[in-house]
């Protein structure tokens, strides 16, 4: 078990991942270390360095990954976790269970990337991930925030780690996705930098 899923699945109740964006990644790495963050999440492998000078948190890279050179560029460059996103990946002949099995040899925790019952159901039988990440990307009409997580999750086996990548923004929501059973919620939109301290506190209920 790596130090992301480790953080994840055995943190006090639900843990809250920010994604850090937009202002200075060094800062907002120590103010969601002070937050009561478990985890943490950059879009590139770029920004692992300066949130990593601030902050033990393990840290995820969403950064689209299409080959081992990305994986191992995430490796390098610091990062704890990286992301495989089915949708990118599926229609490219054995690529997601060699770049799985890649990740794995680098000792990088591999969330895997679904966003419907066909893309589980898939990712499933192809490779036997820890960590699954339920993305809440491109709703349909009339379909509400959490309601695709709320809708996989009965599909996802026992034992694995469930992440909902969505754009959680109060604590009620976060409430009701530890009820449910998710074990961690990455925030797909950043949060506000002037404020971003006190609006996370209030997400991981420091």
């Amino acid at each position: 078990m790596g130090r992301f899923s480790q953080a994840i699945s055995e943190g006090d109740g639900i843990s809250v991942i920010p994604l850090l964006e937009q202002g200075d990644i060094g800062a907002l790495a120590a103010a969601a270390d002070g937050a009561g963050a478990e985890a943490i999440a950059v879009r590139s492998v770029a920004d692992v360095a300066a949130a990593r000078a601030r902050t033990d948190l393990p840290i995820i890279v969403l950064e689209l990954v299409r080959d081992a050179d990305g994986l191992l560029a995430a490796h390098q460059g610091g990062a704890d976790a990286c992301v495989l996103v089915f949708e990118e990946l599926a229609g490219e002949q054995e690529s997601l269970e060699e770049l799985y099995a890649e990740a794995l040899e680098l000792d990088l925790d591999c969330a895997l990337d679904v966003h419907d019952e066909d893309e589980l159901e898939a990712v499933l039988e192809r490779v036997d991930p820890e960590i699954l990440i339920i993305s809440e990307r491109d709703p349909e009409k009339d379909e509400e925030e959490l309601d695709r997580t709320f809708e996989l999750l009965p599909d996802v086996p026992v034992g694995k780690l469930v992440v909902s990548e969505s754009r959680v923004r109060e604590r009620d929501q976060v409430l009701a996705l530890e009820r449910a059973g998710v074990d961690a919620v990455l925030l797909s939109a950043t949060l506000p930098a002037q404020d971003f301290g006190d609006v996370l506190a209030a997400l991981t209920g420091r």
